[in-house]
């Protein structure tokens, strides 16, 4: 399916070409999905997007096969089963949780927020928005910091390879009409924190991915149990250019704040573990 002659092609072209084959093969499948289902806009979008990932790991092992010879498979990207990655994940969910849960205990001492009583459900809640977490975690981390900085990082240094995923990870979160880009614009230098503690934080375990889906798991979860749970409510005592345009913490300045701190540790520890390898 694949040409080893592809791994010598500019690692753009290399991201084009594969995105290509993705989307020709998963087209025949989302187009009679959305006519037979388009009454119901959440399955359509359920199914597509588990068929796009499937069709994303099957690709992703034959092109990390075919392409650059790697014997290890998905393996060769950070997503292997160790005892390292899964203590790291377990780590990478406890900050993330914790970090969202003192972001809104600092808010609510400010004033800005309340907490409620939990409802009876808030059990099946939090499995459910751990279960979640995870997937969007796995899924986008083995996507952005596993194929594409690994591509990017065979053609240019670490540094700009590290830069160019994340502006490609917050650019593409970041896609809407540039009205919404410019009302909620604090969000796009949250989505660079991110980008970047999520590269540093693979970086400063030698290329594991463990931590990176840990971290990005844990703050989709904290702000699900929080969202879903209807946990807070907003007091409107303060401008929503702080606690987050339309109550995303992402698109506020205390949430690029608690972000930035997070997005340091990261750095430092990966600036440590470099120094002890020298």
């Amino acid at each position: 399916m694949f040409n080893k002659r592809f791994a010598t092609y500019p690692a753009p072209l290399r991201l084009g070409i594969f995105i290509i084959i993705l989307v020709s093969l998963w087209l025949p499948f989302a187009i009679p999905i959305y006519f037979f289902f388009r009454s119901d806009p959440n399955l359509v979008t359920i199914l597509t997007m588990v068929i796009l990932y499937a069709e994303f790991l099957w690709l992703l092992r034959h092109w990390s096969l075919q392409v650059h010879q790697h014997p290890k498979g998905l393996t060769h990207y950070g997503t292997g089963w160790t005892y390292n990655n899964r203590v790291e994940l377990i780590n990478g969910l406890n900050i993330g949780f914790l970090l969202v849960w003192l972001l809104f205990i600092v808010e609510a001492i400010f004033g800005w927020v309340t907490f409620k009583n939990p409802t009876a459900s808030i059990g099946r809640i939090i499995l459910e928005g751990l279960l979640i977490s995870l997937g969007i975690g796995f899924a986008e981390e083995l996507f952005f910091r596993g194929w594409i900085l690994d591509e990017l990082e065979k053609d240019y240094s670490p540094t700009a390879a590290t830069w160019g995923n994340t502006i490609l990870y917050a650019s593409l979160h970041f896609l809407k009409p540039l009205t919404e880009i410019i009302r909620t614009f604090p969000q796009f230098p949250a989505l660079i924190l991110l980008g970047l503690t999520f590269s540093w934080a693979k970086q400063s375990h030698r290329g594991r991915l463990g931590m990176s889906i840990g971290l990005h798991g844990g703050l989709v979860w904290g702000y699900y149990v929080i969202q879903v749970g209807q946990l807070i409510t907003y007091t409107n005592t303060i401008s929503p250019l702080i606690t987050g345009v339309d109550k995303n913490p992402l698109a506020g300045v205390m949430g690029i704040l608690f972000l930035s701190i997070l997005s340091l540790a990261t750095f430092l520890k990966m600036n440590s573990k470099n120094k002890k390898m020298i």
